[in-house]
Order: C-alpha cells, then sequence, then structure tokens
C-alpha cells in the first residue's frame, strides 16, 4: 500500500511538473520562433528556461488596430509584473515579411531581454515604429546580426556591461 501511494504521488508530480511546462504555440508563429532559436543558438543565449515560464505565444484580434497607431505585438505580464505572453497583432498575417519582422522584435524583448526600444525609427527591428519593413527585410543577415550583438541578454552573457 504504501508504495503504491509513493508511486501515485510520484507520477503525480511528474504529471504536474509537466503540465506546468506546457506553452501554445500559435503554428503560424512556430516557423519563427524555431528561426528565432537557431540564432540563439548561434550567439550562446539560453532561451529554453525563459521558453516554458511562457503561457502563449499567440495571433490574437485584441490589440489595437487605428489609423492613428496600431499595436503589431506585445508582452503581457501577470499581476506580479512577470511576462506571461508573447502576443502578435492578426493584422500582421496580411504580410509574411512584417510577420517576421514583427515577430523577431517581440521575442527580443523577452528572450534578449530588450526592456526598451533602440530608437523611435531608425530602419532596425527593434525602433518603436518602422517605416519600412520591407528594408529591414532586404538588409535582414545584418539586421539579425545587430538585434543579438547589441542585445542586453548578449552582453550579459559576454560580460559586455562596464561596471
Amino acid at each position: 500500500m504504501k508504495k503504491s501511494f509513493i508511486a501515485l504521488f510520484g507520477l503525480f508530480c511528474i504529471t504536474f511538473s509537466s503540465a506546468q511546462n506546457d506553452v501554445k504555440i500559435d503554428g503560424r508563429l512556430k516557423p519563427h520562433l524555431d528561426k528565432f532559436f537557431e540564432y540563439c543558438k548561434q550567439y550562446d543565449i539560453e532561451y529554453h528556461d525563459k521558453l516554458f515560464k511562457l503561457k502563449n505565444i499567440d495571433i490574437v484580434d485584441t490589440l489595437t488596430i487605428s489609423q492613428k497607431g496600431s499595436t503589431l505585438g506585445m508582452l503581457t505580464r501577470d499581476k506580479n509584473n512577470k511576462v506571461e505572453n508573447i502576443v502578435i497583432n492578426w493584422i500582421v498575417l496580411l504580410d509574411q515579411e512584417i510577420l517576421k519582422v514583427v515577430a523577431f522584435h517581440e521575442f527580443a524583448h523577452y528572450f534578449l531581454e530588450y526592456k526598451k526600444h533602440i530608437c523611435h525609427d531608425c530602419g532596425q527591428i527593434m525602433a518603436v515604429v518602422n517605416s519600412s519593413y520591407f528594408d529591414i527585410i532586404k538588409d535582414w543577415d545584418h539586421q539579425v546580426k545587430t538585434l543579438f550583438v547589441d542585445s542586453p541578454a548578449y552582453k550579459k552573457q559576454k560580460n559586455l556591461f562596464l561596471p
């Protein structure tokens, strides 16, 4: 009886801990996330533990869309201010290149630890606004290298922050 209770308790603990590690990832974002993680490996950025702290990486229809300005993506937080979701506005699905830039932008906020944008509109992935997503795509390899090498996570990992 005692052995079966211990076995049952162990099974419960394994089931509970694996249930805690489920992250819902929208299939339309998965190829971009996989590519982002390839770059993380290339630049030695740990992402696995952070990934499993999330609940969702999703396309949503709840973000603002207007002529005066739209929210194309964002991180949402729980009541303790911990990131729990990466969400992308459904409107970016209208163009795969824009989707790619917005996805990498949001992934970088979380996985590369960009707390702030680097500029208002400077033609880089981490700008607040981009006048031309297509210019970024034309220069994609350089854009991604800059995104990673200038990131707080990369600098921290390489001890490049000054005391």
